[in-house]
C-alpha cells in the first residue's frame, strides 16, 4: 500500500492553477450565502457521493460538498459556489486524515478530472461504490435490497483499452494541452501519460502527441483523438480500424470507434455473470436488445437453444453476424430493428421462453424502449447499466410492469474512478391476476 500522505503538503484546488489569487472577485450570480465566495471553512467529512465528492455537514446541517476528501476526514475547505440546498469547495488542506488515504500514482491527480479515488485504497473504493448503489435503490427506488460486494477488476492500473483526450484550437501555431479537462472545468490539462490506460496506449501516446504538435497548422479547431488497444497489442487511431478483443475464447473484431467494453481485463467475469443470470429462470431463448459487435450475445449463446441480436444500427448488426460466423457460433442471429418497432424481430421467441439482455446508453432506457419490453414480456430481464441512477429509475417502471427484483451485483470496470458498472436482474412475476 502507497504511504500516507504528510500532512498540509497536498494541497488541491477547483483550477489546480497555483498562482490563482487566493480571492479573486466571485464570478457573476454568484450567490453570497451562506458563505462568501472563497470564504474557508474546517470540515468533518461524512461519506462520497456518487460523484466521488466528500460529503461534510455545518453545524447547522448545511451539505458541503468537497472534492477529493475522503471519509472520516478533518479538512480545510475553500468555498467557490453556494446552490439553494448545498455548496460546493475545493479541498484546502488535509487536518486528519483518513487512515484509508494514499498517495496517488498520478501525478496528475487533483488536475486532470479522469479519475476521482486514487487517493482512495481500492478495498475502499468497492466499499463505496456498493454503498452508493444501496444508498440509490433507498432514496430513489424506495426500497432495502441488499447489493452484492462490487467485483473487482483483476487490473487496478493500465485497464483502459480506450482513451480520447483533446486539445483546443491552436494559437500563434501551436497546439496546447492535449488531455482532459479540469475537474468541475472546461479547461485542459496536460497529459502525457496515463496510469490507468493500456501500456500499449502510453507507449504510443508521445508519438501521437509530437505528430499533432508537427501539424499544428492544419487544424482550424480543436479535436478529440482516438487511441484504442486491442488484445492483438495494437493501437488504433482510426475510428474505422478494426480492432480485436478476446473475451473467454471469442475473438471479437469491430470498428475501433464504435462502443465496445473498455477494461478487458474484467470482462470474463462480467459476461459470465451476464450468462449465468440470463439463464437462471429457465428460459430457452434469449434476445440481447443492445447488442452492439455480439458481446453478450455471443458469450451466453451455449446456455440458450436460440439466440437474437437486435441493434438499430445496422454496421453493428453486421460486425456481430461476421463474429459469430468467425467463432463458429450457429444458434445465434442479429437484426437492425427500427426504434419504434425494436421488438419486432423477436416475434419467434415467446416472451414466456426469453431472457432478455439490455445495456442501454448512459441516459438509460427510453419510456417507448420499456413499453416494447413491458408489451413482449419476456420471462427474466438482465439489465446492465453504466449508470445506476438511471438504471433506478427505470426499475420503477419494472415494478409497475410486475418484474422482481433478484440480484444487485456491481462490478468495478473502472478503477481510480467514480464510475461503476451495475447488473440488476429480474423476474417476471407471472402469479399476480392478468400477467
Amino acid at each position: 500500500m502507497a504511504s500516507r500522505p504528510k500532512l498540509r503538503e497536498k494541497r488541491l484546488s477547483a483550477s489546480h492553477m497555483p498562482d490563482t489569487p487566493p480571492n479573486p472577485r466571485p464570478p457573476k450570480r454568484f450567490r453570497p450565502e451562506p458563505f462568501a465566495y472563497h470564504e474557508e471553512v474546517e470540515l468533518e467529512v461524512d461519506s462520497l457521493t456518487n460523484m466521488g465528492q466528500g460529503l461534510a455537514r455545518t453545524g447547522s446541517g448545511w451539505v458541503v460538498f468537497i472534492r477529493f476528501a475522503l471519509p472520516g476526514e478533518r479538512v480545510r475547505a475553500r468555498v467557490y459556489h453556494n446552490h439553494k440546498n448545498y455548496s460546493e469547495a475545493d479541498l484546502i488542506e488535509v487536518l486528519r486524515p483518513s487512515p484509508h488515504r494514499v498517495e496517488p500514482r498520478c501525478p496528475l491527480f487533483g488536475s486532470c478530472g479522469g479519475c476521482q479515488y486514487q487517493n482512495l485504497a481500492y478495498p475502499e473504493q468497492l466499499d463505496a461504490k456498493r454503498r452508493q448503489v444501496e444508498e440509490l435503490l433507498r432514496h430513489m427506488a424506495g426500497i432495502d435490497f441488499p447489493v452484492e460486494p462490487v467485483a473487482p477488476s483483476p487490473m487496478e492500473f493500465g485497464y483502459r483499452s480506450k482513451i480520447t483526450p483533446h486539445f483546443d484550437r491552436p494559437r500563434d501555431g501551436k497546439i496546447g494541452p492535449i488531455g482532459f479537462q479540469l475537474p468541475g472545468r472546461r479547461s485542459l490539462v496536460d497529459v502525457p501519460e496515463c496510469p490507468i490506460a493500456h501500456d500499449a496506449i502510453n507507449a504510443a501516446l508521445p508519438g501521437l502527441r509530437a505528430d499533432i504538435a508537427a501539424r499544428a497548422a492544419s487544424f482550424k479547431r480543436g479535436a478529440t483523438l482516438l487511441m484504442r488497444a486491442d488484445s492483438d497489442g495494437a493501437v488504433h487511431t482510426a475510428p474505422d480500424a478494426v480492432a480485436v478483443d478476446r473475451v473467454g475464447g471469442i475473438e471479437f473484431r469491430y470498428p475501433a470507434g464504435d462502443f465496445f467494453q473498455n477494461n478487458p481485463a474484467i470482462l470474463p467475469a462480467f459476461t459470465a455473470h451476464v450468462r449465468t443470470e440470463a439463464a437462471a429462470s429457465g428460459a430457452r431463448f434469449l434476445v440481447d436488445a443492445y447488442c452492439g459487435a455480439g458481446l453478450f450475445a455471443l458469450t451466453a449463446a451455449t446456455a440458450f437453444e436460440r439466440v437474437l441480436g437486435i441493434e438499430v444500427t445496422e454496421s453493428s448488426v453486421a460486425w456481430a453476424a461476421r463474429n459469430a460466423e468467425s467463432n463458429g457460433i450457429a444458434n445465434t442471429e442479429f437484426r437492425a430493428g427500427k426504434v419504434e418497432d425494436l421488438f419486432a424481430s423477436a416475434g419467434a421467441f415467446p416472451g414466456a421462453e426469453t431472457a432478455v439482455v439490455i445495456d442501454p446508453p448512459r441516459k438509460g432506457s427510453s419510456p417507448e424502449f420499456l413499453r416494447q419490453l413491458f408489451a413482449f414480456a419476456p420471462r427474466s430481464v438482465v439489465y446492465v447499466s453504466c449508470n445506476p441512477a438511471t438504471q433506478l429509475r427505470d426499475l420503477k417502471q419494472f415494478q409497475a410492469a410486475g418484474y422482481r427484483l433478484t440480484k444487485v451485483q456491481p462490478f468495478d470496470l473502472f478503477p481510480q474512478t467514480k464510475h461503476v458498472e451495475c447488473v440488476m436482474s429480474f423476474t417476471k412475476d407471472r402469479s399476480a391476476p392478468g400477467r
